[in-house]
């Protein structure tokens, strides 16, 4: 009796009672916001009887929940064919299976199809596996220099932040191509080929993520202790090395040296030779990808006629940001349409996923009819799009056909995709003009097929903007 009454007078004392016998007073949650902008019981009835459940919208749910929302909108009026007045010719369709690696084989799309054209050759693929080996190893560098760089900041600054956030991915877009090809060379697919872990590449991504978030982390924590920049840097390629192995046991270790016949259409050899990755490439190209193209972009969120770079927009630390000329899509299609007149592909990148039929490959901007299913209309335009991160450049592919009207104008574009020759019209995407001007981001076109006004473009100084910036969605 007597521990009852003490443990009673002293919780009396701290006001946690306010009558006798003990009973405590029952504290009020505390809400973040008004209760009365929340999801009332008033409004939830509004809300359910707002929905009649006519005999149409039971017949829709049905057909919805059986099938989805991707069904075909019976009043779309577009069918594209696979007849192009203006095509350039390849042969073999690549797949790049479960992996985010889309950029690197539309880089090396490119690059083959000029390849055949300018030597004859027959059907010819690089080793997506061999240049993403050292482009996991480059990116893991370029993320655990940058740690170390931004060091003095704190941890919740929004570079930092952005860092951790992204350590690695198996995503990219062209200059993380050039500068790899530029410095490590391309081998023949049957020299270094496809693993496990490059087909489907998110349990290695994954895990090299984790260790690079860990050293950065233990950078930092060194970096704190006042140990010097030598003694990061050694922790950094200690890292390093744990990584390159890792990328060995997974996709193998990239060759030095091999030997490869060339044949051309009919089979016969055209020559044999040894090779390196870097003898390899120049043998057949003969020119520096980081100065023979020009990345065009058509972001209607900044201003036009301008050129911009984006900060750690990159493949390798000592690399190329992201860089780019920002125009209309008119001009932009202008410089495509010449580059397919002469026969050269360009890489390409769009919003791939919006109003796609998979199992055409065709894109039009009425494919499927979410407007009606939603009740509500769906119409914000391209800079709407951007700005609420509604859509974003997600793959890429090799721009190759244009059908040009009488007049001369495009009524529908055809590009070869990287998902097998089962997938679309015979593996490759057909989109409609209206399309490519709604989803269409970034074209990559040879510098000889520029307009004379954006060429004077090049001279300008690229704006910085930050690595957060919408345009950084790398192509998968």
């Amino acid at each position: 009796m007597k521990k009852k009454l003490f443990l009673t007078l002293c919780l009396f004392a701290l006001g946690l009672f306010t009558t006798l016998p003990m009973t405590l007073k029952a504290q009020a949650p505390i809400r973040a916001g008004d209760a009365k902008f929340g999801l009332t019981p008033q409004l939830l009835q509004k809300l359910k009887a707002s929905y009649k459940e006519t005999s149409t919208d039971k017949a829709l749910q049905n057909m919805v929940v059986a099938n989805g929302m991707d069904f075909s909108n019976s009043q779309k009026g577009v069918t594209l064919d696979g007849e192009f007045s203006h095509k350039v010719e390849s042969k073999g369709i690549t797949d790049q299976k479960r992996s985010g690696r889309c950029w690197l084989f539309t880089g090396q799309n490119v690059l083959r199809a000029e390849a055949m054209r300018v030597y004859n050759l027959g059907e010819l693929t690089f080793s997506q596996n061999y240049n993403y080996f050292w482009d996991q190893l480059e990116k893991s560098n370029l993320f655990l220099q940058a740690v170390i760089d931004t060091r003095s900041l704190p941890m919740d600054d929004r570079k930092v932040e952005w860092l951790f956030r992204h350590p690695i991915n198996d995503g990219g877009q062209f200059t993380g191509i050039s500068d790899n090809f530029m410095k490590y060379g391309v081998v023949p697919s049957e020299v270094m080929p496809e693993t496990a872990s490059s087909n489907n590449t998110a349990k290695l991504s994954s895990l090299i993520a984790e260790i690079l978030r860990q050293e950065g982390i233990r950078i930092r924590e060194d970096a704190e202790k006042g140990k010097s920049e030598a003694l990061l840097i050694e922790r950094k390629e200690k890292a390093l090395s744990a990584i390159y192995k890792l990328l060995v046991l997974n996709l193998g270790k990239p060759t030095e040296k091999f030997t490869y016949t060339l044949k051309d259409k009919e089979g016969k050899a055209i020559s044999t030779k040894e090779y390196t990755p870097q003898s390899f490439y120049q043998a057949l190209f003969k020119r520096d990808m980081r100065t023979s193209y020009v990345m065009l972009m058509n972001n209607p969120t900044l201003p036009y006629y301008k050129v911009y770079a984006i900060e750690y927009d990159r493949h390798m630390y000592d690399g190329v940001n992201w860089t780019y000329i920002n125009l209309p899509m008119e001009e932009i299609k202008e410089m495509a349409i010449a580059s397919i007149k002469d026969s050269t592909m360009m890489y390409y990148s769009c919003d791939v996923g919006k109003q796609l039929d998979r199992k055409t490959g065709v894109l039009t901007l009425h494919n499927f009819d979410y407007s009606s299913i939603a009740g509500i209309e769906l119409n914000m335009d391209k800079r709407e799009r951007i700005a609420t991160n509604t859509s974003g450049s997600t793959h890429a592919m090799t721009l190759m056909a244009v059908d040009l009207d009488a007049k001369g104008k495009p009524t529908k574009w055809m590009v070869e995709n990287s998902w097998g020759a089962d997938s679309g019209y015979k593996g490759h995407l057909i989109m409609s003009d209206e399309w490519f001007d709604a989803y269409t981001f970034r074209i990559v076109v040879d510098k000889k097929y520029l307009t004379a006004r954006a060429k004077a473009l090049l001279s300008q100084k690229p704006e910085l903007l930050p690595p957060w910036d919408p345009m950084f969605m790398q192509d998968k």
